[in-house]
């Protein structure tokens, strides 16, 4: 790893932020007390529970972490399109007894007053999903000492951030759970996205900028193989979502390894985003006709989400979940990244040897 990243963490190993309650204080603080980088998700959150995250986290830990921001969102939604999705979602309110939600609050998920406080009490790290922040908001971090970091899922938007100024790219392949980190929302490239290797391969060679690569990664081995194609750290999120400290709900938890769940798909079902999730009842009969439109049908169908959970029903929840889901560990936080630490040692060890071989 660069060397300002390398501060940061003893291992190669970041802990993916995932909004919706998974990435909190306990998990975050869990994997950089164990020599990973651990990660707030700040996405759905007030800007003051971000803060209060912020300094419950370093109450657990004098360890670095870093705090993710989703980038405002331009409204591009159609308004009809969303109205004719909450028609076709009414009787599911009407199943779990709840009403949906408005799906006109908010675009912006208080970007500007999280950017605020941690411009006045700065983190290790920032990053963003969504877009690029402008020139100037990444040069207000590096005045305050913060790294930043842009989630990119294509060279073009690597070379983007590049010239933005940031000082490190999150490298998403499709593989990914949870939402595409796209920078604009282009329903024509629905499932077009590149997997991780060869997208790392395409950054790494468009770009200088020091590389965490993320995607479907759940054992050392796998991040050898990251490193090995030019990354300079792997950043996990399904592999931690199963720890005792992660906050996703314990349904979400136990559907990771739950045989009913046979694959994965993206689908604009739950937010009006691109998100890879576990194919489940809702996702197969509303993703068909899910529209465009962040965040309106995150907002739209957020209480639908929940009311499921608390009624003990999977079949509504976004599952969120990588392609490698089915390697789930329920393992505390610590525990897991001294595995994976110990898995990565094993592959470059056994890499050595063959090479050792070779040569001789």
């Amino acid at each position: 790893m660069s060397s300002a990243l390398t501060d940061l963490c003893r291992h190669p190993i970041v802990q993916a932020p995932m909004a919706g309650g998974a990435s909190g204080p306990r998990l975050a603080a869990a994997v950089s007390e164990a020599g990973g980088l651990g990660f707030l998700a700040a996405g759905y959150k007030t800007a003051d529970g971000m803060y209060q995250e912020i300094k419950q986290v370093r109450g657990l830990t004098s360890r670095p972490f870093g705090v993710n921001l989703f980038m405002p969102q331009a409204d591009t939604a159609d308004p009809a399109a969303v109205e004719v999705y909450r028609n076709q979602l009414a009787g599911e309110a009407t199943w779990y007894e709840t009403p949906l939600g408005d799906p006109d609050c908010g675009l912006d998920d208080g970007y500007d007053a999280k950017l605020a406080i941690l411009l006045d009490d700065p983190v290790p790290l920032v990053s963003f999903t969504f877009g690029c922040p402008t020139r100037d908001v990444l040069e207000s971090f590096a005045r305050v000492g913060t790294l930043t970091v842009v989630t990119v899922t294509t060279p073009e938007e690597a070379q983007a951030a590049q010239w933005a100024g940031a000082d490190a790219l999150c490298v998403q392949g499709v593989e990914a759970g949870g939402h595409q980190g796209t920078h604009r929302d282009q329903p024509e490239a629905d499932g077009a996205g590149l997997g991780l290797l060869t997208l790392l391969t395409l950054v790494r060679e468009t770009t200088q900028l020091p590389l965490i690569a993320t995607g479907g990664l759940m054992r050392g081995a796998q991040i050898a193989a990251v490193l090995a194609a030019g990354a300079d750290a792997a950043q996990l999120g399904t592999a931690f979502l199963v720890t005792p400290e992660s906050g996703a709900d314990p349904l979400h938890k136990q559907a990771m390894t739950n045989p009913l769940y046979v694959r994965t798909e993206l689908t604009r079902a739950f937010s009006g985003r691109p998100a890879r999730g576990l194919v489940n009842r809702f996702l197969r009969e509303h993703g068909p006709y899910a529209p465009a439109a962040y965040p309106q049908v995150h907002h739209l169908t957020s209480g639908l989400r929940k009311a499921a959970a608390k009624a003990g029903d999977a079949q509504a929840m976004a599952l969120w979940a990588g392609q490698g889901h089915r390697l789930a560990r329920e393992l505390p936080a610590g525990r897991l990244v001294e595995a994976l630490t110990a898995e990565l040692a094993e592959a470059r060890a056994a890499r050595a040897a063959q090479d050792q071989g070779g040569n001789q």
